[in-house]
């Protein structure tokens, strides 16, 4: 059986969801709740710190929420969250699914899917590459802010790692536009000779990069019109595991 003044009490804080401030009569009329249950419950959540009022007599939530917020932010498991897509979609691919946070000036390969991938990669939980080689590693460069991105080309020294590697900053920033044009990045033999991967971002709730999700194979199979296929795949795994991180649209 529910408590009717919590249930009631969640009303009233569900009322900020898409309300920033709401004066009191503004909480009895959207709420519907009767003006002295209002009352009472404002006073005590005002009191716990769920909400406050302002001197324009408006009420507002508190910076409880935003405390909440972080602390729901900072222990969600990314690895554990993404994991179940990243298996589905290497169940339907058969190609090798790979999750990727960045470190510094480097990208680190914190989950792998590759049961079905007969070819052995590159790709290795725990192994890095710098963010501007390969599919993987450069999603995670090409979302990050304008000054971020800028400091890095001013900064970076590019070092050949295959036949593909990008081997000049004009090169690099054409591709991190490219990148954000079309929404994911894409590789050939920069790693390694042979072997392609397609990436697109994942982000948390305030829009940031966080972390990335390729798929990743032989070099023939990113060809033509397949090319199409896996983006946009990818691009929907990243979506969805964004989604769970708190991230909208």
């Amino acid at each position: 059986m529910k408590n009717k003044t919590v249930v009631r009490s969640m009303d009233i804080l569900n009322l900020f969801i898409e309300n920033a401030a709401l004066t009191f009569q503004d909480i009895i009329e959207l709420s519907s709740i009767p003006k002295t249950s209002v009352y009472r419950m404002l006073l005590t959540l005002e009191e716990m710190g769920f909400i406050e009022k302002g001197d324009d007599s408006k009420y507002r939530l508190g910076l409880l929420f935003l405390t909440y917020g972080n602390l729901v932010s900072s222990r969600l498991d990314i690895r554990q969250i993404a994991y179940p897509i990243m298996q589905e979609l290497h169940k339907e691919l058969k190609e090798a699914i790979n999750l990727i946070v960045k470190q510094g000036d480097e990208a680190i390969y914190i989950e792998k899917v590759d049961i079905y991938q007969k070819v052995r990669l590159y790709t290795a939980i725990g192994r890095r590459s710098p963010l501007y080689a390969g599919a993987c590693s450069r999603v995670l460069l090409s979302f990050l802010q304008d000054d971020e991105i800028d400091s890095y080309l001013n900064n970076v020294e590019l070092k050949p790692f295959a036949l593909g590697t990008i081997k000049n900053k004009d090169q690099l920033l054409e591709s991190i536009q490219e990148a954000r044009t079309i929404g994911y990045t894409i590789s050939h033999s920069e790693l390694e000779n042979h072997t392609s991967a397609i990436a697109a971002p994942i982000l948390n709730f305030k829009g940031e990069v966080i972390a990335g999700i390729s798929i990743a194979g032989i070099d023939a199979n990113y060809q033509n019109e397949n090319v199409a296929i896996f983006s946009k795949k990818v691009i929907a795994a990243a979506n969805e595991i964004s989604g769970k991180l708190g991230y909208h649209r």
